[in-house]
């Protein structure tokens, strides 16, 4: 068991005091690093992600060359719906397409609650290889997306803004998608239990289209099924959801126990605090654009951003993944001044 040398992630996800706030980037492994491309040239996207070697090198890109406090296994949502049963395909500058979607009850007979072992064992090679080779340098994150997110794809077939034919799916046939949001659930809770053994010493949920949602609905298609997760996780690893856009129900959020929530850049730390309450740590809200500021601006912004956060568990973050065209040095600027700041 290796210590940890670095575990201002971990403690500030518990509530205790740190030294400083700690910094990762949502989407850090990955298109914006030039030695990521360079393996992206060579090898399709699922072999990268089911490739453990592969998996751990892009992992610890961001450790090594930005500077992060914490890895986050490079991998994808979408291997959960691949490991039920459905085909995914990622398509070269236009995301992920699964050519044969939920469209009705018949549809769930294609699907199965998978052993994740045997359908999702080369996520957890790949924690287990990263976990050994970065030898307690930072703790590593795993993550799932939201069941919400998941039906959203797997309704939809492709990716979109609106996501209007999953919501339509919701109100027209809900028994169906109810079935579908426990299959997904169940298998994520396992999914993400396995990612815990194998070495994740924190899991984020990622309901990257919760914001499209109104609460009610939000809550009753998407947060009870995050509340499952939370709640099944609790005792065995350090959890964050991080439902973009749907702060106004942060309150709900922060009432399922979990460690931390993740924020976007359309809501003030104040107002986030006041929804979620003094405890659980709040991540975020950098809006990723302004890393293509000019540096000097970059270190302003980030200054500000710190200052409203100030007082309460905090852990600097994009408000969203890193965008592919920011310049490396812009991303280690972020990341310095974070490191650099001092109240």
């Amino acid at each position: 068991m290796n210590i940890l040398k670095n575990d201002l992630l971990l403690r500030t996800l518990r509530g205790e005091t740190t030294e400083r706030t700690p910094v990762w980037m949502m989407r850090q492994a990955g298109r914006y690093l030039p030695d990521y491309m360079k393996l992206k040239e060579k090898y399709s996207f699922f072999e990268r992600c089911q490739n453990p070697e592969l998996a751990t090198a892009i992992t610890i890109q961001p450790v090594e060359q930005v500077g992060v406090d914490a890895a986050i296994i490079f991998s994808d949502i979408l291997v959960v719906p691949q490991a039920m049963g459905m085909e995914v395909q990622m398509v070269e500058g236009k995301g992920p397409f699964l050519p044969d979607p939920v469209r009705r009850i018949e549809d769930l007979d294609k699907l199965h609650l998978p052993d994740v072992e045997e359908k999702l064992g080369y996520v957890f090679d790949a924690l287990r290889l990263t976990k050994k080779t970065l030898d307690g340098r930072v703790p590593l994150i795993g993550f799932a997306g939201s069941p919400w997110t998941l039906l959203c794809y797997m309704v939809q077939g492709k990716g979109s803004k609106t996501f209007d034919e999953a919501k339509a799916f919701c109100y027209t046939q809900p028994e169906t998608a109810h079935r579908l949001l426990q299959m997904i659930t169940d298998t994520t809770i396992a999914y993400l239990k396995g990612q815990a053994k194998a070495g994740a010493d924190v899991v984020q949920i990622f309901d990257s289209w919760g914001g499209l949602l109104g609460p009610e609905d939000f809550e009753t298609i998407s947060l009870r099924y995050i509340r499952q997760i939370v709640a099944a996780l609790k005792e065995e690893v350090l959890t964050i959801v991080f439902a973009k856009g749907a702060w106004s129900s942060l309150e709900g959020m922060a009432a399922t126990g979990a460690h931390g929530l993740g924020i976007d850049w359309c809501i003030r730390p104040q107002m986030a605090r006041q929804l979620a309450g003094p405890k659980v740590a709040l991540q975020g809200n950098f809006d990723p654009a302004k890393l293509l500021s000019p540096i000097p601006v970059i270190r302003k912004e980030v200054t500000a951003m710190l200052d409203a956060f100030q007082g309460h568990p905090h852990i600097a973050n994009l408000g969203h993944g890193i965008l592919p065209d920011v310049p490396v040095d812009h991303a280690r600027a972020f990341v310095d001044t974070v490191k650099n700041y001092r109240p």
